[in-house]
C-alpha cells in the first residue's frame, strides 16, 4: 500500500511537470542495472537520439541502476504511469500473465546471435510484444545483453557441480526447471540485492552475462566461473500503451526512428562490453574462468534437454515449435 501510494504521489506530480512544462515531453526511463551495462548505455544513447531527432521537444530522463523502482516494482510504476519507458528482462512478463516470453529463457534454445535475431527481429518477435498491449503496455524493441553463464564458489565442469547449490535466478517459472534440472536449488532474488546475497552466502551461485557479473562486482564474490553460454537474457523496451499513443504522430515516429538506431546500438555494444567484461573479469584474479570442452558443454544441453518438454505447455507448444523451426534446435536430438 505504501508503494503504491507513493508511486500514485510521483504521478501527480509528474501529470504537474508536463502541465507546466506543454513545450517539453519528459519521458522517464527507469532500469535497474549499471548506467556502463550494454542497457545503460543504450538507454543514454537512446536519450541523445531522441532530443536530437525530435529537436528538444522530448527529453528522456534515465533512471539507473534501481534508482526510482526495483525489479519488483518498476512494472507497476509503468503501469499507471509513473515512469513512461522501461526496459526490463524478458523474464519479467511471465508473472505479468505473458507466460509466452519465458521462452526466452528455454536453455540452449538460441547457438547464437544469429538465430537469437530470427526470433526478436523477425515475426515471432513482433506478435510477442503484441502480446502486452491488452496489459497497457506497448512493445517497442528487443535488446540484447547476452547468453548466460554459471558462477560459483567452486569449480563448475558438469552439471552435478551444482548440485544442491542454492543458485539466484530472476522470476520464471522456466528458469526454475532449468535450475532443477541440474540438481540446484531455484533462488528468485532482485537484482539489486544479488551481490550481498553472494557476498553472504544467503545463495552460491548464479547465472548472468559476463557484463552484468562485472559491473556489479559479483566476480569478487565468485572464485568460480564457467563459460557455459548456456541461456539468453535479453530486454524489451516498452512504454506505457496511454502515453505512447497520446503523443503527437510526428514525434511519435521520430521517438521510432530513435528507438532503430539505438536497438543497433544496443545489440553491436551488447556483444563488444561482455567480451570486454570477460577481460576485466580473467585480469582481476578474482574469479577462474573455465571454457568447458564440447562434450562438458554437451552434458550441460543434455542435462537441461528435458526442461524443453516439461515448460512447453507454459509458453505454448506451437510458439516453441515455430523456434525450432527458425533456428534448427531439436532437444530430442541430444
Amino acid at each position: 500500500m505504501k508503494f503504491r501510494n507513493a508511486m500514485m504521489f510521483v504521478l501527480a506530480l509528474g501529470i504537474s511537470g508536463v502541465a507546466s512544462a506543454a513545450d517539453e515531453i519528459v519521458i522517464k526511463f527507469s532500469h535497474v542495472v549499471a548506467a556502463d551495462t550494454p542497457k545503460g548505455k543504450a538507454s543514454e544513447f537512446f536519450a541523445k537520439k531522441a532530443a536530437e531527432l525530435t529537436k528538444g521537444k522530448v527529453k528522456v530522463e534515465v533512471y539507473a541502476n534501481s534508482a526510482l523502482y526495483k525489479d519488483k516494482e518498476e512494472m507497476e510504476a509503468l503501469q499507471i504511469g509513473a515512469v513512461q519507458m522501461l526496459a526490463p528482462s524478458l523474464a519479467k512478463f511471465g508473472p505479468l500473465g505473458a507466460k509466452e516470453f519465458e521462452v526466452f529463457d528455454f536453455p540452449y534454445i538460441f547457438d547464437d546471435y544469429a538465430e537469437l535475431h530470427k526470433i526478436t527481429q523477425g515475426p515471432i518477435g513482433a506478435s510477442l510484444l503484441a502480446k502486452l498491449e491488452p496489459k497497457g503496455i506497448k512493445g517497442l524493441a528487443f535488446w540484447d545483453n547476452g547468453f548466460k553463464s554459471f558462477s560459483a564458489n567452486t569449480p563448475i565442469k558438469a552439471p552435478t557441480d551444482l548440485k544442491g547449490k542454492k543458485m539466484r535466478i530472476q522470476s520464471s517459472k522456466v528458469l526454475e526447471e532449468e535450475i532443477r534440472s541440474i540438481g540446484g536449488l531455484p533462488q528468485v532474488m532482485a537484482f539489486s540485492e544479488v551481490y550481498q546475497a553472494l557476498q553472504t552466502g544467503v545463495v552460491d551461485g548464479t547465472e548472468n552475462p559476463i557484463s552484468n557479473l562485472y559491473t556489479q562486482k559479483m566476480h569478487e564474490v565468485q572464485k568460480h566461473l564457467t563459460l557455459t553460454n548456456h541461456g539468453y537474457l535479453g530486454y524489451a523496451v516498452i512504454v506505457n500503451k496511454k502515453f505512447w499513443e497520446g503523443l503527437p504522430a510526428d514525434v511519435r515516429g521520430q521517438l521510432e526512428q530513435a528507438m532503430k538506431e539505438s536497438t543497433v546500438f544496443a545489440n553491436k555494444i551488447a556483444q563488444e562490453e561482455n567480451n570486454t567484461a570477460l577481460e576485466g573479469v580473467k585480469k582481476s584474479g578474482k574469479t577462474t574462468v573455465y571454457t568447458p570442452t564440447k562434450e562438458e558443454k554437451m552434458a550441460f544441453k543434455k542435462a537441461m534437454a528435458p526442461v524443453h518438454t516439461k515448460m512447453a505447455d507454459r509458453v505454448g507448444g506451437e510458439l516453441l515449435q515455430s523456434i525450432y523451426k527458425e533456428t534448427g534446435f531439436d532437444p530430442n536430438k541430444l
